[in-house]
Formats: structure tokens, sequence, C-alpha cells
């Protein structure tokens, strides 16, 4: 089932108008990736793509929060036409989240730890009155999130659904990357010969799904699960490969049709490895990629969204494709993908986005503009 995206609203370390961050992000703008001070231990430091967030409506309005207030009043516009034109009982929530308000619990841990907390704040300030909850399966969170909204339209639950995904800053989880010895002292370097792990982010992304044709439509969802491992992925990319034919034939799609892939490409050794693999398995050589992380952090559970956005803009602006930002020394033993260069101008209609989690959850969406039939 195809179904609309008909509006977006995006804000990571890029900026907070969708505007913005499409320039930014066309020009490999890296300068918003800054080590967040007084976070880990002495000597250990990190780019983290952090959010300038104005102060909270309400005291105890957790970061995650603030980041999807900024997103949904972009929406605004979108939003009061859809009211015109939807019973608002009708409309659901369905985002993607693995932090939430862990932050806040490492302040205050007797507020414990609420993964609905997105869904449920998000319903209470635009008013829905369908279902509202989030999928929490760490980095491949707000990915799975859209087959989740897609249910609810096909199976005529509901008339519209607001869907995406926000995760904030947590020193918990950026010291937890240290400990895994996944994160980068250095700006990340995905499908790099000197790549050495992965720099974080927050941020938070917002789209209305609806039945009827958007600008962007949601072409195709594939989902699997390996389960090699707890938190490596399994090395020759068998699950990552299974989730791209499987989006592939939920659109209806032959791989020749895909006119660019947004990796998940975080920049470690043995994801960069198996998702190359996985690329050349199902595409060959000859589909454009590129990783976007370098450039706003992996944001974890917002991650599919946000860069599920950033695909969406790219596909609704034009020509120019989203480039990968690197050193530019490729690492020889991968297979040479083709990656994008600055200012690489192609026809494209149609996008694949990956987001791979810990435990092999793997979920790859196709976006395509109204033309790409």
């Amino acid at each position: 089932m195809r179904v609309g995206l008909t509006a977006l609203g995006l804000v990571c370390a890029l900026g907070d108008d969708t505007r913005t961050i499409l320039e930014r992000a066309l020009a490999g703008d890296t300068s918003f990736m800054r080590p967040w001070t007084g976070v880990l231990p002495a000597g250990a430091v990190s780019p983290f793509g952090r959010v300038d967030l104005p102060e909270p409506e309400e005291a105890a309005e957790p970061r995650c929060a603030r980041l999807l207030r900024m997103a949904a009043d972009q929406l605004e516009p979108e939003l009061a036409s859809l009211r015109r034109r939807v019973a608002w009982e009708r409309v659901g929530i369905v985002l993607g989240s693995s932090n939430s308000t862990m932050e806040e619990f490492t302040r205050c841990p007797s507020g414990g730890i609420d993964m609905a907390t997105p869904a449920t704040f998000l319903k209470g300030v635009l008013g829905t009155g369908g279902p509202a909850w989030v999928v929490s399966t760490a980095c491949s969170s707000s990915a799975k999130a859209f087959a989740s909204a897609r249910r609810l339209l096909a199976g005529g639950i509901c008339d519209a659904v607001i869907v995406g995904g926000a995760d904030s800053f947590s020193r918990v989880v950026e010291n937890g990357f240290l400990a895994l010895e996944a994160l980068s002292g250095e700006l990340a370097q995905p499908m790099g010969k000197r790549r050495s792990g992965i720099n974080l982010g927050e941020g938070a992304a917002l789209f209305i799904m609806e039945r009827e044709n958007g600008p962007v439509s949601l072409l195709g969802i594939g989902e699997s699960s390996d389960a090699y491992h707890l938190t490596a992925p399994h090395p020759e990319g068998r699950g990552a490969a299974d989730a791209m034919r499987a989006a592939l034939a939920d659109a209806g799609l032959p791989p020749g049709a895909i006119g660019y892939i947004n990796l998940h490409g975080t920049g470690t050794v043995y994801n960069d490895r198996m998702e190359s693999l996985a690329i050349r398995d199902v595409f060959g050589l000859s589909v454009p990629c590129s990783s976007t992380k370098p450039m706003t952090g992996h944001t974890l559970g917002a991650a599919g969204a946000i860069e599920a956005g950033l695909c969406w803009l790219m596909l609704d602006a034009g020509d120019r494709l989203l480039p990968h930002v690197f050193d530019g020394e490729r690492d020889e033993t991968l297979p040479p993908l083709p990656l994008v260069g600055l200012n690489e101008r192609r026809p494209c209609r149609t996008a694949l986005s990956n987001s791979f989690a810990f435990g092999g959850s793997n979920a790859s969406l196709i976006l395509g503009r109204e033309d790409h039939g």
C-alpha cells in the first residue's frame, strides 16, 4: 500500500526549518558537529549533533518533548488543513524513540524512564483522538514506526497518522557508546579508511501520512531481524539485504528503479562493511549512496525518520543528491559503492533509506516523488 507523506517538520543539528536544513545538507555542512563539554570522562571527546533549544514551556518538560514541539510547530499550516478534512478522533500518532526521558532519569531516578512520553506528549499538544504509541527498537525505531503507521491506515483504524521520531541528548547513552569503544573522537568517516566509530546527535522529524498522494509518497517498507548478535550486525549483512529486498518487493520495484540510497552509514568498522556488502548484493555498484550522519550525528531512535526527512526534502527539491561527507580516502577492502560527491546532480525520483539496529533489527524505507511512475 502506497501512502502519501503530505508534510514534514524537521529539526536536527543542521537547523530548525526545512529550507535551511536542506541547504546545509546539500552543502555537506559538518560545522554544527561539536563536542558537548562536561559529558565524557577527562581526555575523551566526540563531536555531537546538538540542537539549540528554546526554554521549556513547562519546567519539567523533557528535552525530547521540546524537540517534538519544534517539529510539530512546522506542521501547523498543514495540520490546520487536516483538521478541516479529517475527523480528529481518527488521527493517530506513531513515533520511534530509544532515549526518550533517559537524561531526565539520570537527574531524577525516582521519576523512572517512560518510553511512551513522546507519543503521549504529542497527543496532548495536538489533541488527536486516535491511537498513540512509541516504537523502541534502538536505531531502527522511527523507521519501523512508518510500518505501524501505514497499518493503521490500511486497516481503516485511522484516516491520517502523525509519524516520525525523536531522540535527545543523554549522557548515559554517550558514555555507553564510549564504553563499547564505538564512539569516534573525531568527525565520523563512514566508508573511510580511517573510520573509528560514530558521533551521536539529537533531533526530531514528523510527517503527516495520509492515503492521498503527497509531494513525496512512501512506496515500500522492508523489515527483517537477523538476531545475529546483541550489538554486532551480521558480518555479511544478510538481515540488511533482506530488509532492502523486502522494501523493493513491497513497492513493486526492481533494484534499478532506485535512484539514491541513504546509508545507515555509522562509521563503525562492522556496520560499514556489512552494509556495503548488502548493497552490492542487492543493487550491484551502480546506485549513488551517501551517509548524512557526519552532518547530523547518529540520532539513534530518531535516525530513521530524520534521514527519511532528508530524502523527502531532496526528492521534493530537484536533482541535487545528498553528498557523502568524509576525508575522501576510502577503505579499499570494502565494495566500491558510488558515493555521492559534493554538488552532484542527476535525476532522482526514488530513494531508499536504511536503518539498522542492535540485535539485527533492520528497516528500509522507499520514498518516491509524485511523478516516480
